[in-house]
This record gives C-alpha cells, sequence and structure tokens, in this order.
C-alpha cells in the first residue's frame, strides 16, 4: 500500500536559455553577404498543474529534484534554436505551495490551476539581431541566460466539507465507512488510521465530503501524536463534527472531558492565512458550525453514557446525535444535518460578493535608473556594488572571452547611466566594480573616455579600447631613446668596421662628414685600392 505523503519540499528549477549564434552569410559571388546568426531558445518551465487523479504528494517525495529542459543554441542562415519543453508537475486538488519561511505563494483549488514555480531563461541573441545601421556586422552573440532555482514547499489540504474529530479509536473512519463507499483500515487498537480518510455522502439532494483527522490527542496543538500534522487537512471544511466514544475502556475519560481537550486543541491551532472564506477573511476551526456525534451506542454502557451526557452537551448549544457506525443507528438524520450546514455554506459562498483586490497603477518614476549602487569595503578598500534587474542580466548574456562583447556591455552600462552614478558615489578610476549580489561579476573601473564600439574602426570581436595601454613616463622615455641611440652608433662601428675591411666602398658617415671628410675617405679608398691591385 501508498503511503500518504502531504508536505514535500521540492527543487525547481528552469531551463537554461540557448545561447546566440555568430555567423556571416557566404555566398557565391556575396563572400560578406551580412551576419545571419541566429537566436538562442527560451529555457522551459516548470509549472505545477492540479490533476483530479493525482491523490498525494508521494512521487515528489522520492524524486524532489525537477529539471525543465534547456533550450537549443541559434545556428547560421538565421535559424533560431529549439525551445525547451515546459515540465508540468501534476499536484492534488488542495495543494499550498509555500517558501521555506512560509510565505504562501499559490493556493491551487480546482482542476486545472497552474503555478509557474520556475520560469525558464531567456534565450540570447545572435549576431543578426544585434546588427544596427552603426554595427553592421557584430562579432559576438549574447548568451543564454539560466532558469530560475527554487525550494517550494508543497502541503496538502485536502477538500472535505465536513471534517471528523476525535480521539484516537472514537470511530470516526468506521463512521466514515458506514456513511460512504470508502473503505478505510479499521481496528481496535488506537492510532490506526495514519492518514486522513476522505468518503463521498449522498444526503437527498446534497453530495459533500467527509474526512477525518487521525491522532488527535491532549497536546496535539504543540506536536504530540499525529494530530497537528494533520490538521491542515480540516482548513477548508465548512464544519467539524465531534465524534465521541461513548464505550471508552479507560476509566479516567469520559465523553464530556474528551470534548473540553479537543476543543481545546482547536482553540490553539492557527489557521493557515493561505485559505479565506467568503469576505476573504479566515475563521477558526473553534468558531465553525459544529455537530457532537455520540458513537457507539449500539453498546449497552455507550448507550446508557450517552443518555448521560446528552442534556449537559445540549444545554451547551450543540446538535447532538447517537450514533453507531456497526447498526447504522442515527447516521441519516446526521448525514441529513451534515447536509444542512453544507448547503448553508455554498449559498453563502455563492452569494458571498467575490474579494477583489482594487488594480494599483505605479507609473515608473521619472528619475528611476533602474538600478542602485551601493558601497561597501572590503579588505579596507572601497567596493562600490551595482544591483538591478538589467545590469545582473546583462552580465549574465555577456561572452567575457569577446572583447567587442566586453565593449559592447561597457556601452549598454554607460547609456544606463552607471557610470555617470559611479562618478556621484565616489568611485575613482581604479576602484573595485561588482554587479550583483555576492561575489558577482568584478570589474576595476576605468571610466569610458571614447565613443562606442561601433564607431571605432577595430577587426570583428574586438576592440581597441580593451587594448592594454600603460603611458610612459618622462625617464622611460630618455631611456629608450638614449637605447635608440646606442644602438644605432653601434650599428654605425659595425659598417665602418666592414668597409674598411674592403666589403663596402662608402662610409656609412658620409652625409655627416662633408666633403673634406669625403675627400679623406676618397684618398684612403684609392689607397686602398692601389694596394689592393699591388697585391
Amino acid at each position: 500500500m501508498a503511503s500518504f505523503v502531504d508536505r514535500v519540499v521540492l527543487h525547481v528549477s528552469g531551463g537554461t536559455g540557448g545561447h546566440g549564434c555568430v555567423s556571416v552569410k557566404r555566398e557565391k559571388f556575396k563572400p560578406l553577404g551580412g551576419p545571419d546568426g541566429g537566436n538562442g531558445g527560451d529555457g522551459g518551465a516548470v509549472i505545477l498543474r492540479v490533476e483530479p487523479q493525482t491523490t498525494t504528494l508521494l512521487d515528489y517525495h522520492h524524486a524532489p529534484h525537477r529539471h525543465a529542459t534547456n533550450g537549443g543554441n541559434g545556428m547560421g542562415d538565421w535559424r533560431e534554436g529549439k525551445r525547451g519543453e515546459t515540465l508540468i508537475l501534476p499536484v492534488p486538488d488542495g495543494t499550498v505551495v509555500k517558501t521555506r519561511d512560509g510565505e504562501v505563494l499559490a493556493d491551487l483549488v480546482g482542476a486545472g490551476t497552474e503555478y509557474v514555480a520556475a520560469a525558464g531563461g531567456q534565450g540570447g541573441l545572435g549576431n543578426s539581431s544585434l546588427s544596427s545601421q552603426k554595427r553592421k556586422a557584430p562579432g559576438f552573440a549574447l548568451l543564454g541566460i539560466p532558469g530560475d532555482a527554487r525550494d517550494v514547499v508543497l502541503e496538502l489540504k485536502s477538500i472535505a466539507d465536513i471534517a471528523l474529530v476525535g480521539f484516537p479509536s472514537a470511530g470516526k473512519s468506521s463512521l466514515i465507512a458506514a456513511m460512504s463507499a470508502a473503505r478505510p483500515k479499521i481496528a481496535d487498537y488506537p492510532f490506526t488510521t495514519l492518514r486522513p480518510n476522505l468518503g463521498v455522502v449522498q444526503a437527498g439532494e446534497v453530495r459533500f465530503t467527509i474526512a477525518d483527522v487521525p491522532g488527535l490527542i491532549e497536546g496535539a496543538s504543540e506536536g504530540r501524536g499525529l494530530g497537528h500534522d494533520f490538521l491542515r487537512h480540516v482548513e477548508r471544511c465548512a464544519a467539524l463534527v465531534h465524534v465521541l466514544d461513548c464505550a471508552a475502556l479507560e476509566t479516567d475519560r469520559d465523553p464530556l472531558k474528551d470534548l473540553e481537550i479537543i476543543e481545546s486543541e482547536l482553540d490553539r491551532y492557527a489557521v493557515d492565512m493561505s485559505y479565506a472564506g467568503p469576505g476573504g477573511e479566515v475563521v477558526p476551526l473553534n468558531e465553525r458550525p459544529r455537530l457532537v456525534a455520540l458513537n457507539k451506542v449500539d453498546v449497552p454502557d455507550g448507550r446508557d453514557m450517552a443518555e448521560f451526557v446528552r442534556p449537559e452537551l445540549e444545554a451547551r448549544g450543540y446538535r447532538v446525535f447517537e450514533v453507531s457506525a456497526t447498526s447504522h443507528e442515527g447516521l441519516r438524520q446526521l448525514g441529513f444535518a451534515m447536509a444542512e450546514i453544507v448547503r448553508e455554506a455554498r449559498e453563502l459562498l455563492k452569494t458571498a460578493p467575490p474579494v477583489v483586490a482594487p488594480p494599483v497603477l505605479r507609473p515608473r518614476a521619472v528619475n528611476e535608473k533602474g538600478f542602485v549602487i551601493r558601497r561597501e569595503e572590503k579588505n579596507l578598500e572601497p567596493l562600490f556594488r551595482v544591483l538591478g534587474e538589467k545590469p545582473e542580466r546583462w552580465v549574465k548574456q555577456t561572452d567575457f572571452t569577446n572583447d567587442e562583447a566586453v565593449g559592447y556591455l561597457a556601452d549598454r552600462l554607460a547609456k544606463l547611466g552607471v557610470e555617470e552614478q559611479l562618478f556621484r558615489s565616489g568611485a575613482k578610476p581604479g576602484d573595485t566594480v561588482v554587479i550583483g549580489e555576492g561575489d558577482g561579476v568584478v570589474f576595476d573601473w576605468e571610466p569610458t573616455m571614447m565613443g562606442g564600439a561601433e564607431l571605432l574602426a577595430s577587426p570583428r570581436g574586438t576592440d581597441i579600447r580593451l587594448a592594454e595601454y600603460v603611458r610612459p613616463t618622462r625617464d622611460q622615455k630618455r631611456e629608450d631613446h638614449q637605447n635608440r641611440k646606442d644602438a644605432r652608433a653601434a650599428a654605425r662601428e659595425e659598417l665602418e668596421a666592414e668597409r674598411r675591411a674592403g666589403i663596402w666602398t662608402e662610409s656609412v658617415n658620409y652625409k655627416n662628414s662633408g666633403p673634406k671628410a669625403a675627400k679623406n675617405d676618397g684618398a684612403t679608398d684609392t689607397g686602398s685600392g692601389g694596394d689592393a691591385g699591388e697585391d
């Protein structure tokens, strides 16, 4: 028998978007036909959908990690990447989606209700989509963005109209089996029921659902027993039925004391705000309509006990029914009383005007930048952190192995006003700038002093603004100039030595020596030649 799981922690992540493509159209007689790189496909999303056939969260208990399909990369000839497939996760009706901190994200009630648990990542643009009149042939493309990754808590709250509450072995499961077609496990020992049981009851023209809460004992609101884990299943119920055991074997128990203990536990239980009735208000459990069923009157001691406590219960304002799950005595009257309460609750739900929150229009402020800069300090050095949806997304889309893509990112940040804001925040050239939370992407900030990359004559895939250039000092210039002079003097001496050896016939210092030096050189050359002839 499959176990019942009503609370799981699900780890979901959307698919990563595909990367854009860098490609140039090449045809015969058209060697450079322009960029034709396609866009990457978007990643798939993870969606929770209510399916009537799903009744438990057991599948997610065994396999809590779910990931959607990634998007395909773009290709040449303007071919876009394949979109990632959406991952549909079926959940039972009445599932509440929360964060780990308890914040309610969605209340899934009704077949087909959906909630996007993790959105897919956006695909990157190809170079054909990035081309413009100024940047006609981009040598880069944008990368795909990873999908959302988060942990969500799924809690199942049964969709039932009537809840049966009472001590263990009070006969709640037996009543459900006697009044409906449900066949829960029934035994003569406490805590037989380890999961809520549901049953459908037909009373006249009204059809409704009843459920029981297993293991409700004293201290359940503080975590004792099993009742605290399953009280959430009665939060959606319109009414409660106290099932009191009139034939309890314990000498220190009686129906009145059991009722007081259960009422006290219901009073201490804080109803979750994830479910609101008509008017948008949540009614506490102990303030909802209640009936009392004195069970096991087929036993002689049980009937005597029921007759003894009934006047006291009626004096407290309860509607009391003496029933027996074994002989079916009083079940018909109890069923019609339940149906009457359910019908009134449904009519109230129909006539109550829906609570619609008025739309709030918040236009974008004139001076809104779309980002903030926070000044921090790390290792006694100033650090400026840029936070914003656009800058953080742009950084994820940038291929930092491509200089042109980095220059494109710098142009986008400058156009957004990041550099201007850094100046106002007191940033200086060389300071550390981080985009995003945590480690993020770290830059050594250098203000942009030239125009956009599309105005620069640099090869595709490069950006001359990123070329390393260190301005030499005056001493370095003098040293370089002296080194060049020494190198030229050494070259002249070497050539002069070769000339005197007879390899050259013209002095390397002819232009600098003047006519007199030329005559001397000529005499020397002639003498040298005569000597050579005589030799």
